[in-house]
């Protein structure tokens, strides 16, 4: 048992007499991201017990604790919030803590990802927390893919939100090609259900000269305010919601409508920026630092994907990558609530890495270090509803931390220097996280196989000769 005493900052909360902190950082420069400008402690003494923070005071806070991390004045935030992840295997998991990630939104359930989140709920499994929404609820169409959880009518669709719900998923994910009856029906039965719903925004059956020169089926202003937790991708929102047009006075009057009706937004622009990674430079980007991280099982059924990619023309990429750059800038400028999202484990997006290439990406767009900072941390708890427990750095908060060795608020490249985690109590530092890393590229492809093959048979979906 160690004893502190000494000096500077105010107390924020005091240990009780007698009371042992498993945790306690030392010399710490606190950021709290929750306010419109980030307030900062230095230095603070943080006494974490029991998986969240109990105390923030000073040294002459008589905190006591089985451990003690000397944090030399490096900079503490809450930890990172990955909106829009695709985890195809437990070792993924390992890449996400290593680059400072300790929350996950899984956007492509399967009954494995329930067992893997109640695992590492119950402090069974190291990991990010992990939510998960269901499969993903699609009609047939330009983007259905074999991993889909096909439905057309209003009974189809209602069977399977039904059986998702059963299963144990409390969140729906719905795409794009989802026909109008289906839905609506879709739509309905979840909130019976008390799902919340996320997704692409549907389009409906899509017809000849669509966007263009004719209308969407479901046009983009009907679904505004059908009470989505977010909508997925800057890319969807300009190509559904702008007709594809790169048109700025547009732009601006669509991002009032979804601020004015509370609709967050996960621009996830390292997706598509990816893509032009992939054409700039025939198709090297595939073979870069980090990609030994991606699922080897997944990445083959994407080769051809990424052949399509490397031989694409970067011209017309480079400018509708100019655009969502603008129009997530535009977002941000009227009010729109922004997630940090990587699409990470789908095509060469890598776990972790691309969450930290996505801040750059939003402070490329014109956010400040701070604003793309909020995406992964304050507005995430924000729009999940958990703003009380998370996303912050007080007594009472969750103790999900990320520790840098510089500070991200003057250059957002930080992000990339994670020198230590806490994740639910627990201490990580340079040493571990390094293994984590290394674990994480030890794949199991036919554990991999057997979860996915498994998962589409559970939710009746034709399982493809991979």
């Amino acid at each position: 048992m160690l004893l502190l005493s000494a000096c500077a900052g105010s107390p924020v909360a005091e240990q009780e007499p007698g009371d042992t902190g498993a945790l306690l950082l030392t010399n710490a420069r606190l950021i709290d991201l929750s306010g419109e400008a980030p307030r900062i402690e230095e230095p603070a003494f943080l006494l974490v017990r029991g998986g969240e923070i109990a105390a923030i005071g000073d040294a002459t806070s008589n905190f006591t604790a089985d451990q003690i991390i000397d944090l030399e004045g490096r900079t503490v935030t809450p930890g990172l919030v990955d909106m829009h992840v695709h985890v195809w295997d437990e070792t993924e998991l390992d890449a996400y803590l290593s680059y400072g990630v300790t929350t996950v939104r899984n956007l492509s359930g399967m009954p494995f990802h329930l067992v893997l989140q109640d695992e590492i709920a119950r402090g069974e499994r190291l990991g990010p927390r992990l939510l998960t929404s269901g499969p993903i609820l699609n009609s047939a169409g330009a983007n259905q893919q074999d991993n889909h959880q096909l439905v057309e009518t209003a009974e189809e669709a209602r069977a399977a939100v039904a059986w998702q719900a059963e299963a144990g998923f409390t969140r729906l994910k719905v795409y794009s090609n989802l026909t109008r009856d289906a839905y609506e029906a879709a739509l309905d039965e979840a909130r019976l259900r008390g799902m919340a719903v996320t997704g692409h925004s549907p389009e409906g059956i899509r017809a000849l000269g669509v966007p263009e020169s004719e209308p969407f089926n479901i046009a983009f202003g009907e679904i505004i305010d059908d009470g989505f937790e977010t909508l997925e991708h800057v890319e969807t929102i300009v190509w559904h919601g702008l007709r594809a047009r790169k048109d700025e006075a547009a732009a601006r009057a669509l991002a009032r409508q979804l601020a004015d009706d509370g609709v967050g937004v996960t621009p996830t622009r390292v997706a598509h920026h990816n893509l032009l990674r992939m054409a700039e430079t025939e198709g090297a980007a595939a073979e870069r630092e980090g990609v030994e991280l991606l699922n080897p099982f997944v990445q083959g059924l994407e080769a051809e994907v990424k052949a399509y990619w490397a031989s694409a023309d970067r011209v017309p990429l480079q400018q509708e990558d100019a655009f969502q750059a603008r129009m997530t800038k535009i977002l941000a400028e009227e009010g729109v609530r922004l997630l940090a999202g990587s699409d990470a484990g789908t095509f060469i997006n890598v776990p972790g890495q691309s969450l930290i290439d996505e801040l750059r990406l939003l402070v490329d767009a014109g956010l400040t270090p701070f604003e793309a900072l909020q995406t992964a941390t304050w507005n995430a708890a924000l729009v999940l509803g958990e703003s009380d427990a998370n996303g912050c750095v007080e007594a009472g908060c969750a103790a999900d931390l990320t520790v840098y060795s510089c500070d991200p608020l003057a250059d957002i490249d930080c992000a990339a220097s994670v020198s230590g985690v806490v994740r639910n109590g627990e201490w990580l530092g340079q040493e571990r996280l390094q293994g984590l890393r290394r674990a994480a590229t030890q794949h199991d492809v036919e554990r991999t196989q057997a979860n996915i093959v498994a998962g589409l048979a559970a939710q009746g979906t034709p399982v493809p000769d991979f």
